[in-house]
């Protein structure tokens, strides 16, 4: 007797999503958002420095001005798409790279200085700095102690 186990990668995907970023960063809808829509979804890092949040995207081969960044009520916008050039006199056996519209979207802390936000597209990737305000960055407070600063 055979037995066939389905294999969902994608559900596998989801559930370490969750684990893995929630705790940090809250809720990632972006493998859902690529399910529901039909829509490709390109790479993405998100990682947090002191002063700042990082976002690199890769999206190699889409034009600049076909990507959009925009910020609104805490959740980061990327979208974009890579145009397909089909030429006429070319007979294609096989079409892999992803083509067409993206979007991703991702919850942001209060605690971003949402005004200055800043957007670079160098090589093939989309980096989006995002600085903390003022009061949310990390800083050294000066302990006294008989009459003595100490560096805390």
């Amino acid at each position: 007797m055979t037995f066939l186990t389905r294999n969902n990668a994608l559900e596998d995907l989801r559930n370490l999503q969750a684990r893995f970023f929630e705790p940090f960063f809250g809720r990632f809808e972006f493998i859902d958002d690529a399910m529901k829509s039909g829509t490709w979804a390109p790479p993405v890092d998100v990682a947090e420095e002191g002063d700042k949040i990082l976002v690199k995207v890769e999206v190699p081969g889409v034009d600049q001005k076909d990507l959009k960044v925009s910020f609104e009520d805490g959740l980061l916008t990327i979208s974009g798409e890579r145009q397909f050039e089909r030429k006429d006199d070319r007979n294609y056996h096989r079409i892999e790279r992803a083509y067409g519209t993206f979007v991703r979207t991702f919850n942001l802390p209060r605690s971003v200085d949402a005004s200055a936000i800043k957007a670079n597209y160098v090589n093939g990737v989309l980096e989006v700095e995002i600085p903390k305000r003022e009061e949310a960055k990390p800083r050294q407070i000066q302990v006294n102690i008989g009459g003595k600063q100490i560096s805390g």
